[in-house]
């Protein structure tokens, strides 16, 4: 979560990792694909900070200086994690232009897919995307994402604007759900529960500042009654990306006239 700092990958040597063909084991029997999916597997249990070059060792019982004869260090290993857990997001390139909807019918797909990636990997949202070294798995997940987009009436720079856009909304729904599930976890609460004994205190509350705080009262009251939670966090998804893309097929349409 924010704050998190992570190790720094050398530029030069992730782009030769992320690109070359390391694919044979070394005199240990490790692989480089081994030792990207235990690291994700760990930081997938216990977040990125739990990922050390030592336990990925002990995971694949092998000795930590073997690791090093792969990858570097933590910096590079982060940036081959990041970039493989985006392998299998579309079955090819073309696979979100294919969608029913067109151009917006593809970009609520890929919202949907890049949401599912964060949910499943939340760990994701403490690697620095800025200045991230670009590998084969992100550079065919951009070129996927801005094919459904070529040639609706955008120019190249609002294509990219575009799509950041809709991925930056995503990010950050996706890292507030994150959130709210950690809390529910050390909580020990799901969501039912928390509104069961908060919800009658809070009305209590805000009913007593109804007249210093007229409409919070009344649209957090609406809200909370509305999604039994803090926050729903799909609601959130698809009303922001509602929003988005309408704005968007304002501005294509706008190109028309």
């Amino acid at each position: 979560m924010p704050g998190k700092k992570t190790a720094v990958a050398d530029p030069a040597r992730s782009l030769a990792l992320l690109w070359g063909t390391h694919t044979k084991p070394g005199r240990s029997g490790l692989t480089l694909r081994a030792i990207v999916d235990t690291a994700i597997e760990l930081a997938d249990a216990n977040g990125l900070e739990a990922v050390s070059m030592r336990l990925v060792a002990e995971q694949l019982k092998a000795g930590t200086m073997s690791l090093y004869t792969h990858v570097p260090g933590k910096g590079e290993l982060t940036v081959l994690m990041f970039d493989s857990v985006y392998g299998d997001l579309y079955g090819d390139v073309d696979e979100p232009a294919r969608q029913p909807g067109g151009w917006r019918g593809a970009m609520e797909f890929v919202a949907k897919r890049n949401w599912e990636v964060l949910m499943r990997h939340p760990w994701i949202h403490d690697v620095p995307a800025v200045r991230s070294a670009l590998g084969p798995n992100i550079t065919l997940k951009y070129e996927a994402e801005l094919r459904p987009l070529d040639g609706v009436g955008l120019t190249d720079v609002e294509m990219d604007s575009t799509l950041n856009l809709i991925i930056t909304h995503v990010h950050g729904t996706a890292r507030t759900a994150a959130e709210h599930l950690a809390t529910q976890r050390e909580s020990g609460l799901t969501d039912a529960e928390w509104w069961l004994t908060t919800g009658p205190a809070l009305a209590r509350y805000m009913g007593a500042l109804a007249e210093r705080f007229p409409v919070a009262g009344r649209v957090g009251t609406a809200a909370g009654e509305q999604h039994q939670a803090p926050i729903d966090s799909e609601h959130a998804l698809k009303f922001g990306l509602d929003r988005i893309l309408a704005g968007v097929a304002l501005l294509i349409e706008e190109r028309k006239n």
